[in-house]
């Protein structure tokens, strides 16, 4: 498809969409239609018309619009406004760690999003572009926070959802999904496993399988999160980006974004080194960088208190450490220990509740600091993947007996 769009835009600009590719083979697919994977198995990417985008959109004209995830829209899939399925998605802050971090560190805090997590971002283009194409039932595995982002997303759209979770998903993530409208089963496996189940329904025709990168939208809304970045450091990028990887979508589709932004002209050439932050307990993306493999063989016997991050195969695995490696990247596992301590430090040093997705790059970044693969000048950025609010935290209260002597100074 050309550089055209849908009349139902009306005034506003379209998106600049012309086909889908397959990452693996590059084989062209038709746009406004609806795919899952490629014919070789692979992630489908959505394509756009640079050139003609670039001169459709000034950062003066950006700068005027609302601050929000659809003020990209000429650089999104959806065609018709009228597909939108929004929940409010505002532009998070870079909040800096000086204390936990250090005086050039800054955590991008994703929590701030509709359900919590990051995970909006995705789903909501996911679910639009469903809703634009006609599903009208979705499936998907979850650890948690994708499946509750699903539930609610797909229930503004009027989309009927299942969502499948390993039995030790956190209890708030189950409970949001069911109240939330989706109807959520426990899963004696991991997260893989669910997602083998949701293949085979999807196989029989009984639902649109939303898997990660199994429909090609969630990169283009994860991608948002390297737009917003970007602008917001005033059309240039940190040194260096420490990101929780599981499925990695985000960290594809920020490598995407940069790309499409130098097109576009808003940046230029240079790149952040990305890090893909796993926990020792699962780390394939880890291995596989290290052994220097395109693609990572299943995580046996995956574990570690950073659920998120407990993906023990990801269908995007070549994309993620393609992106590590072009970037002269690195992937870095550090201990469900390092990864408490991390989180407890940032709350009470910096006054900010990561998630332990979140408290894995900020134990990343420490490990790679004290190795030198990194220096304290450099420019850091951090995911907090979601608020830490939805985890459990211990309880350190003490107790007062109000009619007994109280010495107001000891406390």
């Amino acid at each position: 498809m050309s550089a055209s769009w849908n009349s139902n835009l009306t005034a506003d600009r379209p998106t600049f969409v012309t086909h889908l590719e397959c990452a693996m083979t590059g084989e062209r697919y038709e746009a406004d239609t609806l795919h899952g994977l490629s014919r070789a198995g692979r992630p489908l990417l959505v394509r756009y018309d640079l050139a003609a985008a670039r001169e459709a959109l000034t950062k003066a004209e950006l700068a005027a619009r609302p601050m929000d995830l659809w003020r990209y829209r000429e650089w999104l899939p959806v065609r018709d406004k009228a597909n939108i399925v929004s929940l409010g998605e505002v532009v998070t802050p870079l909040v800096p760690l000086p204390r936990s971090g250090g005086a050039n560190v800054l955590a991008k805090d994703e929590g701030r999003l509709p359900t919590g997590s990051f995970k909006a971002r995705g789903i909501a283009m996911a679910v639009a572009m469903a809703k634009e194409l006609g599903v009208t039932r979705v499936a998907m595995p979850t650890n948690g926070n994708a499946g509750a982002a699903l539930a609610a997303y797909a229930s503004r759209a009027g989309i009927e959802t299942i969502i499948l979770c390993p039995d030790d998903t956190p209890e708030i993530n189950v409970r949001e999904i069911a109240q939330q409208g989706a109807r959520v089963y426990r899963v004696n496996g991991l997260i893989d496993d669910c997602g083998k189940i949701v293949g085979e329904g999807a196989a029989a025709g009984h639902w649109f399988d939303m898997s990660t990168l199994k429909e090609p939208y969630r990169i283009e809304g994860k991608k948002t999160m390297g737009l917003e970045l970007a602008e917001q450091l005033g059309w240039s990028l940190p040194d260096i980006i420490f990101y929780p990887t599981g499925g990695g979508t985000g960290l594809i589709g920020m490598w995407k974004a940069f790309e499409e932004l130098e097109a576009l002209g808003f940046i230029g050439s240079e790149r952040p080194r990305m890090v893909a932050v796993q926990a020792e307990g699962c780390a394939p993306m880890v291995k596989a960088w290290q052994d220097g493999e395109e693609h990572a063989p299943r995580w046996e016997n995956a574990h570690t208190i950073a659920s998120g991050i407990r993906v023990p195969r990801a269908v995007g695995d070549f994309l993620i450490l393609r992106a590590v490696r072009e970037s002269n990247g690195f992937a870095m596992a550090v201990s469900d220990e390092a990864i408490v301590q991390a989180v407890d430090d940032a709350a009470r040093d910096d006054g900010l509740l990561l998630c332990p997705e979140g408290g894995a790059t900020l134990a990343a970044y420490r490990k790679a600091l004290a190795e030198g693969l990194v220096q304290p000048d450099e420019r850091a950025v951090l995911f907090n993947c979601a608020t830490g609010l939805k985890y459990p935290m211990p309880d350190k209260a003490r107790t007062l007996d109000r009619n007994a002597p109280i010495d107001t100074a000891s406390l």
